[in-house]
């Protein structure tokens, strides 16, 4: 039986402090990624989608809220699916006053593929397919969508397709309100695509950054060339 597994990133967030907001509350969708959030709501329309579930934190509940009422659904909070713990949360990384510039940060970059800055890797994957197996077999012989973060759906997917989790953040397929979708034949992997159903809404200076930064001044913005502990949203 064919079951399909959508891992949708949340859309752009207000955030014009530009700090990594990582697990921190109070971080919605700016009104862009509501747009975005809609888009993804009006292309999955026509899916068999019978379950939709989210992270925990405001901009994947506000991602997940289109769709969960386009469908007919009510979302399903699961926190296995919630951002990567991050030591560096809470600062910014803006160009020319970022946290990597200053040597007191230098100590907890010393193994990028654990990586030493932030939650293992390993025990993100672990989390994150828990979550993936509970949301096919709830949905079996139907879809899910299920609501994330960047890191934890790129990490997800190199573990699926049995990559390196060492990484260059620059160069993560999964920008904003990308859908990474897993199908299944019965308890069976057989594909792993990609697509961006919101892509014209984002701009293109936006598509590679690590974190989201709606309504940032540029140089607010992180650098989206900035690799390492920045690498989450």
């Amino acid at each position: 039986m064919r079951t399909v597994v959508h891992l949708l990133r949340h859309g752009e967030v207000h955030n014009p402090t530009g700090v990594l907001y990582g697990r921190m509350p109070g971080y919605h969708l700016s009104d862009l990624g509501r747009r975005m959030a809609q888009r993804v709501a009006d292309t999955v329309a026509d899916r068999d989608i019978s379950r939709v579930v989210a992270s925990p934190l405001e901009r994947a509940q506000e991602t997940a809220a289109p769709t969960a009422e386009a469908r007919g659904v009510a979302i399903t909070t699961d926190p296995r699916v919630i951002e990567s713990t991050n030591v560096f949360e809470g600062q910014k990384f803006g160009v020319g006053d970022g946290v990597l510039r200053r040597p007191s940060a230098w100590r907890h970059l010393w193994n990028p593929a654990r990586p030493s800055w932030g939650e293992p890797y390993k025990s993100v994957v672990t989390r994150m397919m828990a979550a993936v197996y509970d949301a096919r077999d709830a949905a079996e012989g139907h879809e899910a969508l299920v609501v994330s973060h960047q890191l934890p759906i790129w990490i997800t997917r190199l573990h699926l397709e049995h990559r390196s989790f060492l990484h260059d953040p620059r160069k993560r397929q999964c920008t904003l309100c990308s859908l990474t979708t897993l199908t299944f034949e019965g308890p069976m992997l057989t594909t792993v695509t990609y697509s961006e159903p919101a892509a014209e809404l984002i701009p293109v200076k936006d598509r590679a950054a690590p974190f989201s930064a709606g309504g940032a001044e540029d140089e607010d913005k992180p650098p989206s060339v900035s690799d390492g502990p920045g690498a989450a949203g």
